[in-house]
């Protein structure tokens, strides 16, 4: 052991503390969001009212592996991917959006 050095244990503790509050801060709540977002994305279905991230309102028509069919308005139909649906109209958004000014 050196004289200007500590013990490697002093060392080892105050990173492990700092990475203990960055689990508990940033990594146990981004799991739970993914959750979150997860469990929406697989209970979609055909007729709901949704909005996409990027603001359009449409109903589901048709539901596909990572792909939903949207009609935005009358025989106006659009394909958009599933990760892009940000939640249902009139309710909180589901996936949050970084909006940035």
């Amino acid at each position: 052991m050196s004289p200007e050095g500590g013990s490697l244990l002093q060392m080892v503790v105050p990173l492990a503390m700092v990475f203990a509050i960055f689990y508990f801060i940033v990594i146990i709540p981004s799991k739970r969001q993914q959750k979150k977002v997860q469990e929406f994305v697989d209970n979609l279905k055909v007729n709901d009212k949704v909005i996409t991230t990027s603001g359009i309102f449409g109903q589901i028509m048709r539901l596909e592996d990572q792909n939903v069919q949207l009609q935005v308005a009358d025989k106006v139909n659009i394909k958009v991917s599933k990760a892009a649906i940000g939640g249902y109209q009139g309710q909180p958004p589901v996936v949050e959006t970084s909006s940035k000014p």
